[in-house]
């Protein structure tokens, strides 16, 4: 028997598929091993073929006798084409890393299943009228994908319970999405206290033997199972998978920006088409592209009351940093804010400090010369970290003590400019000797994170929370009346398109923590250089229809997504002269098509790292197929690398 297979292991662009003699017997989507160059790897039997006109190495063992799920399959081989990208990293993406290792209680012990019975019982989900609504409008909705746009605190989760216990009692299966498990340990639970054993969880936390043995019991498991986790959840090995769900569908997270690239979202509405089942995208503040196309196609929902009657609108106060007066006391937080915390703390009631800027100070120059401490790796600037006393690339992860002189010109004057999470947990300490201050961002170590002490700090054993993006997502604290945004305007500056976006849906976000119908008061007050900005204005207001008006206008006139097709294509040599010469020569290539506007050769955000030195061009199309057919048509020596972030 002759059978076609991809393997696991990059083979480059032109190997997608090889072919392999097996004297055993094997079918389309099985895992088999198979020996490569000098070396074994892991490879899935993509169909069978006739005897080639060339000699073969044998397969050399199975691996699971249960073939891998059919839509799998299909997905890794559209998504080689769509993202242009080798088909073995992608199936190399869905294997565990493992699995070449043999392990005892392997497959199909009964060590790694769930005795379930043979039915599954439907829990009762609650829901208002508003979200019974919503339902019946999201199971009329034409097409697979649909998006569930819902205000914060709308009861979002009530509607993914529901559409679930639907699912499994048609003996399907469900996947959940999340951004990040440490910042959704709520959903989780949620879904864990309703559905019992049922529900899998994937995290990055877990060692290569335990994914395996996820990966074992999912492949032959023989009742419907509930899957959560990041993007990686997605290629579980559901053979009755029957509703995929994303929530917080609008997070840069679902976006794998190492090779193979690709977007979570694209790739589940291509897998639920394959698999003829629903696939709901949900958010309170939905990326513009996804909210363009389902409004385009008749598949938006809006859920915009919120769950509980006692929820309440907070009180915003846009504060203006330039405003000397209210800083009189100190220049961080302001005067109206420090009032609000010190009768937070008389009352019981808690208080978020929200900064999106981890450690103490972000950038240090010297005051004699002008010099900013960079990163030897990377040429960005370190950061100071005043509780380890260390300076720290965020990058690179590089580390160093802090220097007493000017390492460039010998001075002493050394200045620590900008401010983290860090430094402002350290100021509230200070102001408030007796509040329990804690601070959430990545710095944090093992068992202090939110997601660990979630209890403690819900029951109010914190006061004050500190933090960046962590605090900002599927938060419910019932203590919690008042929110201070730092610093709202910091991502507005960025070089990037969608730097409007980010920070209104960062905002929202963080606004939606209160007002929840815990507290009879809430409070939200907003501090920025900028306070007559329009993201701004429309984020105070919860404003997202408004918002999302502005920006298409904006996108429309500027010519971005999702009017045009955006890519980045970026080469990375050794040295700066080469990488500048190759991606001046992909540019005039890209640019001999009409159908693409190519921006100048301009180094990369992060221009130097260990693998050298980084240049690119933006390439801005009508045409998405004109960008697949420019990139694949460029010689392999350019070792080019292609981004396709905000493509529908």
């Amino acid at each position: 028997m002759y059978v076609e297979v991809i393997v696991g292991k990059g083979v480059g662009k032109g190997a997608s598929l090889l072919t392999y003699f097996s004297s055993l017997s094997v079918s389309p989507g099985m895992i088999v091993e198979v020996p490569l160059m000098r070396g074994k790897t892991p490879a899935v039997v993509y169909k069978k073929v006739a005897q080639p006109d060339f000699s073969c190495k044998e397969i050399t063992r199975i691996l699971y006798s249960k073939p891998l799920p059919k839509h799998l399959v299909e997905t890794a081989k559209w998504m080689s084409e769509y993202y242009a990208t080798p088909l073995s990293g992608v199936m190399g993406m869905i294997l565990p890393t493992g699995v070449l290792k043999k392990r005892r209680n392997r497959g199909i012990t009964e060590q790694y299943r769930t005795a379930l019975g043979n039915t599954i019982s439907e829990p009762s989900v609650p829901l208002n009228p508003s979200q019974k609504n919503a339902l019946k409008q999201l199971q009329e909705a034409p097409g697979g994908t649909k998006l569930l746009f819902g205000v914060t605190g709308s009861g979002k989760t009530n509607i993914y319970l529901t559409e679930a216990s639907r699912a499994l009692s048609g003996q399907k299966s469900v996947v959940l999405l999340v951004p990040e498990i440490a910042l959704t340990g709520q959903l989780v639970k949620v879904f864990k206290d309703t559905f019992g054993e049922i529900v899998t969880v994937i995290h990055s936390k877990q060692t290569e033997v335990e994914r395996q043995q996820i990966f074992d019991s999912l492949l032959y498991k023989e009742e419907p199972r509930i899957v959560i986790g990041p993007r990686s959840a997605l290629f579980a090995p559901l053979d009755d998978l029957g509703l995929i769900i994303i929530d917080e569908e609008h997070e840069s997270t679902y976006y794998q920006e190492n090779t193979p690239k690709y977007s979570a979202i694209r790739v589940a509405s291509k897998m639920a088409d394959f698999l003829e089942c629903p696939c709901i995208l949900g958010s309170a503040t939905p990326a513009i592209e996804d909210f363009y196309l389902a409004k385009k196609r008749d598949s938006l929902v809006i859920l915009s009351e919120k769950a509980k009657d006692t929820a309440i609108k907070p009180e915003v106060s846009i504060i203006d940093f330039k405003n000397r007066d209210e800083f009189s006391k100190n220049r961080y937080f302001s005067n109206s804010l420090l009032k609000a915390i010190d009768n937070n703390l008389k009352q019981g009631r808690q208080t978020l400090i929200f900064h999106n800027r981890r450690g103490s100070s972000p950038l240090t120059v010297c005051d004699n010369c002008g010099e900013e401490l960079l990163c030897p790796n990377c040429y960005l600037p370190l950061t100071l970290h005043v509780d380890t006393y260390e300076m720290r690339c965020h990058t690179c992860g590089y580390k160093t003590k802090v220097p007493t002189n000017c390492p460039h010109c010998g001075g002493a004057g050394l200045i620590h400019k900008g401010f983290g999470t860090k430094l402002l947990e350290n100021e509230l300490s200070k102001l408030f000797p007796k509040a329990r201050v804690k601070r959430f961002d990545a710095d944090n170590k093992k068992g202090e994170g939110l997601d660990e002490i979630y209890s403690s700090v819900r029951d109010g054993d914190v006061d004050i929370l500190v933090g960046t993006q962590t605090l900002a997502k599927g938060l419910d604290l019932p203590l919690l009346a008042t929110v201070g945004i730092v610093q709202a305007d910091a991502g507005l500056s960025l070089p990037d398109f969608s730097a409007e976006e980010r920070v209104f849906q960062l905002i929202t976000q963080v606004m939606g923590r209160v007002g929840r119908g815990h507290q009879a008061k809430a409070e939200v007050f907003i501090q920025t250089y900028r306070p007559e900005h329009p993201v701004l204005s429309f984020a105070v207001k919860e404003d997202y229809l408004g918002f999302s008006e502005y920006l298409l206008k904006t996108r429309k006139k500027s010519g971005f997504p999702p009017f045009l097709f955006v890519a980045k294509v970026s080469v990375t040599a050794k040295t700066e002269q080469t990488a500048i010469r190759k991606i001046r020569e992909a540019a005039r290539k890209f640019s001999s098509d009409k159908r693409l506007f190519v921006s100048p050769p301009l180094p990369a955000f992060h221009e130097r790292t260990a693998r050298g030195f980084t240049w690119g061009i933006v390439v801005r199309a009508t045409s998405r197929k004109a960008l697949i057919e420019n990139f694949s048509n460029l010689d392999a020596n350019f070792h080019a690398s292609l981004d396709l972030p905000s493509l529908l």
